[in-house]
């Protein structure tokens, strides 16, 4: 996983604001994802590709709801 030290200098590069990305576990992949685009970022061998050409899009609250419902299993 990440650490909160990378995370809190990370921003989306697809967003001209640069907002703060939240990372995603899903079954096999990780990502980081930014709430506000919906692009999805992928974290190959703990490293973040921050490619914009790399990312997958989404909806915005799919990562937030993804999170939510991964806290709400537990």
């Amino acid at each position: 996983m990440i650490s909160q030290e990378l995370l809190s200098i990370l921003g989306c590069p697809g967003c001209p604001e640069r907002p703060p990305l939240t990372p995603v576990v899903e079954e096999e992949a990780e990502y980081l994802a930014c709430g506000q685009c919906g692009r999805h970022y992928p974290i190959l061998d703990n490293i973040p590709v921050m490619l914009v050409e790399r990312a997958r899009r989404r909806k915005p609250s799919d990562a937030s709801d993804r999170n939510d419902n991964r806290s709400k299993q537990k």
